[in-house]
Protein backbone atom coordinates (compact mmCIF):
# COMPACT_ATOMS: atom_id res chain seq x y z
CA UNK A 1 0.00 0.00 0.00
CA UNK A 2 1.50 3.42 -1.12
CA UNK A 3 0.16 6.50 1.14
CA UNK A 4 0.72 9.77 -0.21
CA UNK A 5 2.49 12.87 1.39
CA UNK A 6 0.44 13.40 4.71
CA UNK A 7 -1.53 16.46 5.09
CA UNK A 8 -2.82 16.46 8.58
CA UNK A 9 -1.70 14.08 11.67
CA UNK A 10 -3.02 12.00 13.81
CA UNK A 11 -1.09 12.20 17.19
CA UNK A 12 0.02 8.49 18.92
CA UNK A 13 2.21 9.97 22.11
CA UNK A 14 4.47 7.26 22.84
CA UNK A 15 4.82 5.21 19.86
CA UNK A 16 8.28 4.40 17.45
CA UNK A 17 6.44 6.00 14.93
CA UNK A 18 4.47 8.80 16.66
CA UNK A 19 2.94 11.13 14.90
CA UNK A 20 0.86 8.60 12.61
CA UNK A 21 0.00 11.00 9.69
CA UNK A 22 -2.33 10.60 7.24
CA UNK A 23 -3.91 12.54 4.13
CA UNK A 24 -7.25 14.07 5.43
CA UNK A 25 -9.04 12.79 1.98
CA UNK A 26 -7.27 9.41 2.52
CA UNK A 27 -9.70 6.46 2.25
CA UNK A 28 -9.04 2.87 3.63
CA UNK A 29 -10.27 -0.85 2.81
CA UNK A 30 -10.91 -2.50 5.74
CA UNK A 31 -7.51 -4.72 4.74
CA UNK A 32 -5.49 -1.68 4.33
CA UNK A 33 -6.81 -0.04 7.51
CA UNK A 34 -6.13 -3.61 9.90
CA UNK A 35 -2.49 -2.79 8.47
CA UNK A 36 -1.87 0.53 9.70
CA UNK A 37 -3.41 -0.49 13.18
CA UNK A 38 -0.62 -3.19 13.05
CA UNK A 39 2.35 -1.02 12.42
CA UNK A 40 0.88 1.96 15.34
CA UNK A 41 -0.37 -0.24 17.90
CA UNK A 42 -0.71 2.49 20.08
CA UNK A 43 -3.17 4.65 17.85
CA UNK A 44 -6.44 4.61 18.77
CA UNK A 45 -8.75 3.99 15.63
CA UNK A 46 -12.21 3.05 14.16
CA UNK A 47 -12.79 3.37 10.11
CA UNK A 48 -16.09 4.46 8.62
CA UNK A 49 -18.07 2.68 5.87
CA UNK A 50 -16.34 5.78 3.73
CA UNK A 51 -13.01 4.37 4.56
CA UNK A 52 -12.22 7.48 6.59
CA UNK A 53 -9.77 6.80 9.60
CA UNK A 54 -11.13 7.83 12.53
CA UNK A 55 -8.70 9.31 15.59
CA UNK A 56 -10.18 7.96 19.00
CA UNK A 57 -8.35 9.93 22.14
CA UNK A 58 -8.05 8.21 24.95
CA UNK A 59 -10.76 8.29 27.51
CA UNK A 60 -10.85 9.79 31.15
CA UNK A 61 -9.94 8.47 33.47
CA UNK A 62 -13.80 8.02 35.11
CA UNK A 63 -15.16 6.67 32.11
CA UNK A 64 -12.13 4.18 31.64
CA UNK A 65 -13.36 3.03 35.29
CA UNK A 66 -16.68 2.85 33.98
CA UNK A 67 -15.97 0.81 30.83
CA UNK A 68 -13.80 -1.32 33.44
CA UNK A 69 -16.94 -1.70 35.51
CA UNK A 70 -19.38 -2.56 32.47
CA UNK A 71 -16.71 -5.46 30.91
CA UNK A 72 -16.67 -7.42 34.64
CA UNK A 73 -20.18 -7.06 34.88
CA UNK A 74 -21.46 -8.61 31.32
CA UNK A 75 -18.76 -11.03 31.93
CA UNK A 76 -19.94 -12.06 35.24
CA UNK A 77 -23.88 -11.98 33.96
CA UNK A 78 -23.28 -14.03 31.03
CA UNK A 79 -21.40 -16.90 33.01
CA UNK A 80 -24.07 -16.89 36.05
CA UNK A 81 -26.74 -17.02 33.79
CA UNK A 82 -24.82 -19.88 31.44
CA UNK A 83 -25.41 -18.40 28.31
CA UNK A 84 -23.16 -19.06 24.99
CA UNK A 85 -21.66 -16.05 24.61
CA UNK A 86 -18.21 -14.46 23.65
CA UNK A 87 -17.38 -11.23 25.84
CA UNK A 88 -15.66 -8.52 24.02
CA UNK A 89 -13.72 -5.51 25.51
CA UNK A 90 -13.17 -1.63 23.87
CA UNK A 91 -10.31 -2.95 22.23
CA UNK A 92 -11.70 -5.06 20.13
CA UNK A 93 -12.39 -4.07 16.41
CA UNK A 94 -15.36 -5.92 14.53
CA UNK A 95 -15.35 -5.89 10.81
CA UNK A 96 -18.82 -4.63 10.00
CA UNK A 97 -20.76 -6.10 6.63
CA UNK A 98 -20.82 -2.10 5.52
CA UNK A 99 -16.78 -2.38 5.28
CA UNK A 100 -16.50 -0.49 8.02
CA UNK A 101 -14.24 -1.39 10.77
CA UNK A 102 -15.86 -0.25 14.95
CA UNK A 103 -15.16 -0.94 18.42
CA UNK A 104 -17.80 -0.99 20.96
CA UNK A 105 -17.09 -0.25 24.46
CA UNK A 106 -18.37 -3.92 25.27
CA UNK A 107 -20.12 -6.85 22.39
CA UNK A 108 -21.39 -10.28 23.13
CA UNK A 109 -21.01 -12.80 20.45
CA UNK A 110 -23.08 -15.98 20.44
CA UNK A 111 -21.04 -18.82 20.37
CA UNK A 112 -21.85 -20.43 17.48
CA UNK A 113 -21.00 -17.02 15.57
CA UNK A 114 -17.69 -17.08 16.86
CA UNK A 115 -17.05 -20.73 16.13
CA UNK A 116 -17.63 -20.31 12.60
CA UNK A 117 -15.16 -18.03 11.71
CA UNK A 118 -11.39 -19.35 10.77
CA UNK A 119 -8.81 -19.17 13.05
CA UNK A 120 -6.96 -15.89 10.86
CA UNK A 121 -10.66 -14.29 11.05
CA UNK A 122 -10.61 -14.76 14.90
CA UNK A 123 -6.85 -13.14 15.13
CA UNK A 124 -7.88 -10.32 12.98
CA UNK A 125 -10.94 -8.06 13.16
CA UNK A 126 -13.82 -10.62 13.13
CA UNK A 127 -15.92 -10.23 9.76
CA UNK A 128 -19.07 -9.83 11.61
CA UNK A 129 -21.02 -7.34 13.50
CA UNK A 130 -21.64 -8.49 17.47
CA UNK A 131 -25.25 -10.00 18.65
CA UNK A 132 -25.12 -7.40 21.09
CA UNK A 133 -23.09 -3.77 21.61
CA UNK A 134 -22.83 -1.66 24.24
CA UNK A 135 -21.77 2.24 23.99
CA UNK A 136 -20.73 4.37 27.00
CA UNK A 137 -20.75 7.85 26.56
CA UNK A 138 -17.89 10.32 27.68
CA UNK A 139 -19.64 13.62 29.68
CA UNK A 140 -18.81 16.68 27.35
CA UNK A 141 -17.16 14.87 25.12
CA UNK A 142 -18.23 16.56 21.54
CA UNK A 143 -16.16 13.80 19.57
CA UNK A 144 -16.70 10.55 18.43
CA UNK A 145 -17.04 9.33 22.37
CA UNK A 146 -20.03 11.96 22.54
CA UNK A 147 -23.37 11.12 22.79
CA UNK A 148 -24.06 12.14 18.75
CA UNK A 149 -21.06 10.28 17.62
CA UNK A 150 -22.25 7.25 19.73
CA UNK A 151 -25.51 7.88 18.50
CA UNK A 152 -24.72 7.40 14.48
CA UNK A 153 -22.13 4.17 15.69
CA UNK A 154 -25.70 2.74 17.12
CA UNK A 155 -27.75 3.10 13.95
CA UNK A 156 -25.00 1.60 12.40
CA UNK A 157 -24.68 -1.71 14.36
CA UNK A 158 -28.25 -1.86 14.25
CA UNK A 159 -27.56 -1.23 10.19
CA UNK A 160 -25.18 -4.13 9.84
CA UNK A 161 -27.05 -6.71 11.79
CA UNK A 162 -27.03 -6.22 15.77
CA UNK A 163 -29.84 -7.97 17.40
CA UNK A 164 -29.65 -4.97 20.20
CA UNK A 165 -27.87 -2.14 21.39
CA UNK A 166 -27.49 -0.14 24.79
CA UNK A 167 -26.22 3.08 24.94
CA UNK A 168 -24.98 3.96 28.56
CA UNK A 169 -25.49 7.96 29.58
CA UNK A 170 -24.25 8.23 32.99
CA UNK A 171 -24.26 11.79 33.38
CA UNK A 172 -27.89 11.52 33.11
CA UNK A 173 -28.19 7.83 34.54
CA UNK A 174 -30.01 6.99 31.33
CA UNK A 175 -30.02 4.31 28.79
CA UNK A 176 -30.91 4.31 25.20
CA UNK A 177 -31.91 0.59 24.01
CA UNK A 178 -31.65 0.06 20.27
CA UNK A 179 -33.60 -2.61 18.79
CA UNK A 180 -32.23 -4.90 16.07
CA UNK A 181 -33.35 -3.01 12.56
CA UNK A 182 -36.58 -2.75 11.43
CA UNK A 183 -37.37 -2.46 15.53
CA UNK A 184 -38.30 0.94 15.04
CA UNK A 185 -36.69 3.81 17.03
CA UNK A 186 -34.46 3.57 20.60
CA UNK A 187 -35.97 3.17 23.59
CA UNK A 188 -34.80 5.58 26.24
CA UNK A 189 -34.97 4.32 29.69
CA UNK A 190 -34.40 7.46 32.60
CA UNK A 191 -33.03 6.93 35.75
CA UNK A 192 -31.85 3.12 34.74
CA UNK A 193 -30.80 1.22 37.91
CA UNK A 194 -30.87 -2.20 35.77
CA UNK A 195 -30.76 -3.27 32.23
CA UNK A 196 -32.40 -7.05 31.61
CA UNK A 197 -31.59 -8.31 27.99
CA UNK A 198 -35.41 -10.60 28.11
CA UNK A 199 -35.91 -12.85 26.07
CA UNK A 200 -33.19 -12.65 22.98
CA UNK A 201 -30.53 -13.30 25.92
CA UNK A 202 -32.46 -15.08 29.08
CA UNK A 203 -30.88 -13.91 32.22
CA UNK A 204 -28.67 -11.31 31.54
CA UNK A 205 -28.81 -8.85 33.25
CA UNK A 206 -26.72 -6.10 35.20
CA UNK A 207 -27.06 -3.39 38.23
CA UNK A 208 -25.65 -0.05 36.64
CA UNK A 209 -25.30 1.38 39.88
CA UNK A 210 -21.46 0.39 39.55
CA UNK A 211 -21.41 2.01 36.59
CA UNK A 212 -23.03 5.13 37.60
CA UNK A 213 -21.09 5.63 40.65
CA UNK A 214 -17.61 5.53 38.13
Amino acid sequence: MTLAPPASPVDCPGHALAPLLLPHELRLTAEQFEAVCQVNPDAVLELDASGHVIHMTPTGSETGSRNQALGALLWIAVRTAGLPLKVFDSSSGFRLPDGSVLSPDAALIRQERWAALTPEERRGFAPLCPDLVVELASPNDQGPRGLTGLRRKMAAYQANGAQLGWLLIPEQQAVEVWPASGGGDPLRIDVATSLDAGSLFPGLQIDLLEIWQG
